[in-house]
């Protein structure tokens, strides 16, 4: 019932402003503070940023993805961590995205998404 209610938790801040540093979902939130404020709500304390959030978490496999848990990426060339965002079922995940977006879901199959992936990680 936690995965499901993290899920509609999280649809709630569905189109939500993306803020770099940000961890308030009502005035904004940048990745990592969407997935730390989101866990929060339901008493799961994560590290602040989600290179933390990813090297804290245990290491699962794509094929073991449920809702709820995280999926990483990174954010350049280098193939560090710099983006994180909730699995939410069928292929697809929930996260603060950009400045463009804000909060919106994507498909975890996304060429950009599939090229920079790094991992999953569950808590």
């Amino acid at each position: 019932a936690t995965r499901t209610a993290i899920v509609a938790y999280a649809k709630q801040f569905l189109g939500n402003p993306y803020v770099y540093g940000g961890t308030s979902l009502t005035n904004g939130a940048d990745c990592s503070g969407f997935t730390q404020y989101v866990y929060a709500h339901f008493g799961k304390s994560i590290p602040r940023n989600s290179a933390a959030q990813y090297s804290s978490s245990k290491k699962i496999s794509k094929s073991q993805l449920q809702a709820g848990d995280l999926i990483f990426f990174s954010n350049s060339s280098a193939g560090k961590v710099g983006h994180v965002a909730i699995y939410i079922g069928g292929g697809q995940m929930i996260h603060a995205a950009n400045s463009k977006t804000g909060v919106c879901i994507d498909s975890i199959n996304s060429s950009y998404y599939t090229s920079h992936y790094i991992g999953c990680g569950r808590y």
